[in-house]
């Protein structure tokens, strides 16, 4: 089940550290998809700072 209208996304990792990234999260006060969410907006910042200092364009 999605909110916001975002779409759902499948991947595939194994229950033990599915269970164990949960507690993690869960410690930190965060959930496994805000958690999740964060990472990607991290690492497409950091791309597209590495192309702009390449001089490139990027998408949006």
């Amino acid at each position: 089940m999605t909110t916001k209208g975002t779409p759902g996304r499948v991947i595939r990792v194994d229950s033990e550290t599915w269970s164990a990234y949960e507690e993690a999260c869960k410690d930190m006060g965060t959930t496994r998809a805000d958690d999740l969410r964060r990472h990607i907006h991290k690492q497409i910042a950091a791309w597209r700072r590495r192309q702009r200092a390449d001089g490139q364009t990027t998408a949006t």
